[in-house]
């Protein structure tokens, strides 16, 4: 006997392999997510100016942020981006007619807010994946939305932000034939799977810790490579060492500890190396 609906997560026409480049954008569930890989050793650029709710700001952070690796001279680009949506609310600067991502506490009557519409929301993430794909031929985008409920909005406004959203990458998809662009279904997870208060944080919005590891690791059995879900199994005992908070840190023993835990990832690092030819 089954006590909860379980959500079907589409297999992606690609693999996330050990140590893959991965770049989030978007709301605070994209943090989440991001910490989590990062966690996992993963090189992830996770929110590199903020925490951003909105496409029209997830496309400026990519924008941002492709021009400022460019000018660095980057030249490995992320092959699979996570862009993470939670609002269609945006706020412009009345002065300059400008969507912000920020309104840096500035009062509040200098600003006005909008609706972003299907159409809008789109477009918006369309350039963005553009722009990741001008670096990146082979760039791999996951569009999700966010769990997280936005109280400031009332929740039945917020239900319909999220509908927005969902509406949008919905056309999104369609309007690649290219099977680069993918939906992960974090939002449908959390209102299905996990719709509990128990999977909440103390404000009752956020998804718990607990939930965002539970999203994750469904990510990890469907996006993952066979490689990359083998690489974690063994990565966890190291994970766990370094977590370790010794007695006496000082001591020539725990010293010693250390020196060999990072001996052990990078001959991990090597190992994948050598499964991705990168060697």
């Amino acid at each position: 006997m089954e006590f909860r609906t379980i959500v079907d997560i589409q297999k992606p026409a690609f693999s996330i392999e050990p140590f893959e480049d991965i770049f989030f954008a978007g709301s605070c569930f994209a943090n989440s997510i991001g910490r989590l890989f990062l966690a996992d050793g993963f090189p992830a650029v996770v929110n590199p100016y903020g925490t951003m709710y909105n496409p029209a700001s997830v496309l400026h952070t990519v924008s941002r942020w492709c021009a400022e690796e460019t000018a660095a001279g980057r030249r490995r680009w992320p092959r699979v981006a996570f862009l993470t949506l939670g609002t269609n609310h945006v706020y412009r600067l009345k002065e300059t007619g400008e969507i912000v991502d920020n309104c840096q506490k500035r009062p509040q009557s200098l600003f006005s807010e909008e609706l972003l519409t299907i159409d809008e929301c789109a477009g918006y993430l369309r350039q963005a994946i553009d722009m990741l794909r001008e670096k990146n031929s082979s760039a791999n985008v996951v569009l999700t939305v966010s769990p997280i409920r936005y109280r400031k909005y009332g929740y039945h406004e917020s239900q319909l932000s999220k509908a927005t959203l969902l509406l949008a990458i919905d056309k999104v998809l369609k309007s690649y034939s290219d099977a680069k662009t993918a939906y992960f279904p974090a939002y449908e997870i959390v209102q299905d799977e996990l719709r509990d208060y128990r999977f909440y944080a103390a404000d009752m919005l956020h998804p718990s810790e607990q939930a965002a590891a539970y999203i994750y690791q469904r990510l990890t059995e469907v996006y993952f490579s066979d490689a990359a879900r083998h690489y974690l199994r063994e990565w966890q005992p190291l994970k766990q060492a370094l977590a370790h908070k010794p007695f006496n840190a000082d001591s020539e023993e725990y010293k010693q500890f250390i020196a060999a835990t990072h001996r052990k990832i990078e001959d991990i690092k090597e190992k994948y190396r050598e499964v991705r030819g990168e060697r």
